[in-house]
Order: structure tokens, then sequence, then C-alpha cells
């Protein structure tokens, strides 16, 4: 999500009513952090293959196309129906024909209003949708529609190996909770959201939600087929968050998709309960867990229709999570992206790092740090601290993660300033992919603070797709010698 924009409005609305390389060796976890960069050569600019307009720095031998510019305002989509908008976020790749690629793309939208798009939408009255894009390997679009749509703050998902995408909304609004952050109300929302739903590569979602995988603030999701488990995390922006496994009822390697009636968990540290891991970690840190179970992971609350509902927005969207707490689960901060490497489960904590936190944090986030990598072992049953940043020239709140054909670890980050695409190796070294360097293109002004979300590769390797999330969304497609920078 956009922490910066959160941050600012909270601020106001407060002073208003106030007055890669490889993938890590758990065998060999990373040594110290430090602030060096591994030699793999320096960025440069590199114009855009669309039009020539420099947009991004790129290493040596790098070229990209970028498209789905919303700068000069939303844009009708092959489809003929559906007004593009922006926010541009979490994002999959798929094999289609004749060696194209399918894209499945989140758009984070806020707020009730009219739902958009083609197809009958899971809420009338929620803007969030779901696009899928036809693109040649260099970035062209050969076709575009709506997939999904009718919900809310559609953030990050993962990519199953079964075909599919799973999204996540990162919110709980519904008509039966109170307004959120931006205090807009909800009574004309339609139907509950903070749910998980499914998307096939190329086609159609039933806009049916899996509500047994929890009614959370959903980013990010990513599945073991050793265990049949879907991994799932939360940003639960001002408040503790939780890391979850959600164990649907049928295997969808044999079913194609993930069904409802499942089993919810949330991790727990071994012999500490409700550890504050978004606090200080070393490097290699590591921690016996265990899992416990959530026993009503899709909460209905009271309400009368048309009327104001009871509950507060801050109570909705931690009931799930304090189930988990009541039993001891972990606390993280904010968790955002994930994926599956070599056998861990790798993980990020936006806010992760420094001094543990002593309650909710509204306003600035819940974590006092730049940022933390984990890895999870569902052999061993561990929790590693692969990585923790001790600044933000080295890496500054890590969003959307994905790994690269060869394994690497691939971070978008969401920070204040200059934001990157970074890559992490086995020594814990955080190295430049991609840097920022779009400018509004009537005003000149920079958009470096723009965040990068939504990385993923090819199924050949071949093509990093990542977008730029915010009001003027933008894709790219970039190219190059991905083995000689380490990627």
């Amino acid at each position: 999500m956009d922490v910066v924009d959160r941050r600012t409005f909270l601020r106001r609305t407060a002073f208003a009513a106030g007055a890669m390389a490889v993938a890590l060796d758990p065998l060999r976890l990373v040594g110290p952090a430090t602030a060096s960069r591994p030699v793999f050569g320096e960025l440069g600019p590199v114009p855009d293959l669309r039009d020539g307009v420099v947009r991004l720095w790129l290493p040596v031998g790098f070229k990209y196309r970028s498209f789905h510019d919303t700068e000069s305002g939303p844009q009708l989509i092959d489809d003929g129906a559906t007004v593009l908008p922006g926010r541009h976020d979490g994002m999959a790749a798929f094999s289609a024909p004749d060696e194209n690629v399918w894209l499945i793309r989140n758009h984070e939208i806020n707020n009730p209003g009219a739902a958009v798009g083609v197809g009958t939408p899971y809420d009338s009255m929620a803007q969030g949708i779901t696009t899928t894009i036809l693109v040649t390997p260099f970035g062209e679009v050969l076709d575009a529609f709506t997939s999904l749509n009718g919900t809310q703050m559609n953030c990050a998902g993962g990519a199953t190996p079964w075909g599919t995408w799973i999204m996540g909304e990162e919110t709980v609004n519904g008509p039966d909770v109170g307004a959120d952050f931006t205090g807009v109300s909800n009574v004309p929302l339609t139907q509950r959201h903070g749910f998980i739903f499914e998307v096939p590569a190329g086609g159609q979602s039933n806009r049916q939600p899996v509500t047994s995988a929890g009614r959370f603030a959903h980013e990010a999701a990513t599945w073991n087929s050793d265990e049949n488990a879907l991994y799932l995390t939360e940003d639960n922006f001002g408040f503790p968050s939780g890391f979850y496994r959600y164990f649907p009822p049928t295997d969808p390697m044999k079913t194609g998709r993930l069904a409802d009636g499942g089993r919810l968990q949330t991790l727990r540290v071994v012999g500490q309960p409700n550890a504050h891991l978004e606090g200080n970690q070393a490097n290699g840190a590591t921690y016996d867990v265990d899992w416990v179970d959530i026993a009503d992971p899709n909460p209905t609350f009271p309400y009368t229709p048309g009327q104001p509902a009871p509950t507060s927005n801050d109570d909705a969207i931690s009931y799930v999570g304090n189930q988990g707490r009541a039993q001891g689960a972990a606390g993280f901060s904010r968790l955002e992206g994930a994926t599956l490497s070599k056998g861990l489960v790798y993980f990020d904590a936006t806010q992760g790092g420094g001094a543990v936190e002593p309650g909710p944090q509204p306003i600035t986030g819940y974590g006092n740090g730049n940022g933390q990598i984990w890895a999870f072992d569902p052999v061993e049953q561990t929790l590693t601290c692969a990585f923790q940043s001790p600044g933000a020239a080295v890496l500054d709140l890590p969003d959307n993660l994905t790994h690269s054909p060869r394994g690497t670890i691939v971070i978008c980050e969401d920070g204040p300033g200059d934001n990157y695409v970074r890559g992490l190796t086995r020594d814990g070294e955080v190295f430049d992919i991609a840097l920022n360097r779009l400018h509004n293109s009537l005003t000149g002004a920079p958009r470096f603070a723009d965040e990068f979300a939504g990385a993923t590769f090819s199924p050949d390797g071949h093509t990093l797709f990542v977008n730029i999330q915010a009001s003027q969304g933008i894709s790219f497609a970039i190219w190059g010698p991905w083995g000689r920078i380490g990627v």
C-alpha cells in the first residue's frame, strides 16, 4: 500500500481533529548487514522504448517499455468497457500462447462508489478491480480486460501453480464496520470486504471470496504444494500483524481451484508468547515456531442497514489477529510481500526493526525500522530473520516480493524518498536493480517517491514486469542480462 499517502492523510486528519542472488541458505544464513553493495554495476538513465522518455535507471545492457500509463487520465482498455484506474499494485505473470504472457494486476481503490468494469461485481458499490493483460515479452499490449470487480483495496496476492492469481483485499470495510482511516462512511457498501479472491489466468473470477481464509487486511499469498498450504501476510497498519496459513478442504492441485471451508492458523514462537518480532533482530536470528487455530476467521458484526455500524474499523481490523494473540501468536510490523523460493517462504515486515512498539501506532504505522526480510522453513518449523535493514540507504520499507527463476529475492521499495527495486544476496547484501526516475509530464515535478509494486518474472525468466503504485499508475516490462547482475 502507499504508506506515504496514508501517513500524510492521517496526520492531517489528526491535526484537524485535535487542533539477490540465490535464495538464502537455511544452514548458513546471512552475516552482518552493511551499507556496501555487490559490484554488479551502477544504474544509469535508460530511455523508455515506448516514447524515449527516461522513467527508470537500470544497469548497463537493460531495456524496458512502459504500458497502461494513467498519468494523462484514465484510459479505456481493450474490453471497451473498463476505464482503467491507477493504483497498479500486486501482479503475477502466466504463460500465454505464442510465447506471450498473461498478467493479472490489482488496482488498489478504496471508498464506496459504483463498481467499474465488465461482469457482475462482487459488490455493486466497490470500485476495486483486477485487470488481465495479454502482453508480449517486450511489454506490447495485445489485449486487456476486467477479470474481477466490486472489491476494495486490491493490494497484493500471489500466483498459484495451478494457474490462478490469489487477490487480497487490504481492508475490512463493509456495511457492518465503521469508517476506515479515510473517514468515509461504509454504509453504501453492499458486501463485507477483507477477503481473498481467485482469478484464473486469461479468464474471469467467479467473484466469490474464500471467507475461511480470514477477514483481515490481506496482503500477499504464496502456495506451498508440499503442505497444501497457502501462506498469507497481513498489513494491519496501526496494529501488530500476523503471519497466517490456510489449509483448504480439497487439494487445488487436483481441483484447479482454492476451496472455501478450510482451516486458518497464525504463527506463534515456541516459548515466547506474543513475541514482538517487529523489534530489532540480529541477522540470522532463528526461532522455533508452531501454529494456533483461528476459531472465527469470517466475522460479521451487528449493524442496521442504512445506518452507520457500531463496530469501529480498528476493532474489526484487529478481530482475527486478536484471536491468535490471545493464544500467544507473534506480532510483526506490517507484513506485505511473500514468495516461496527453494523451499522457504520469504516475507517482509515493512517497518520491522528498531525499538519494540509499546502499542498501536495509527498515524506512523506499527514498527520503527526500515524493514526486515523473514524466511520460514516449513520442514524445520523455524523462522529466521534473513535480513534487517540497517538504514534507508540500504533498504527502505520493503513491500512486494518475488523471486527470479534462479532464486534471487527481488524487493519493491515503498519509501518516502528514492524508491528502488532491489535484490538480496545470500551474504546479506542488498543490490540495486531499478530506480524510479518518473517525472510529472505536465509540471516536471519528480515522482521519485512513488512506490514500486507487483514485481513478477515472466515464466521463462526473460522479463521482469513491475508497476508504479500511485494514482498515476504505470506498468513496466524490463529485460536484459539478468545473470550478469546476479538475478
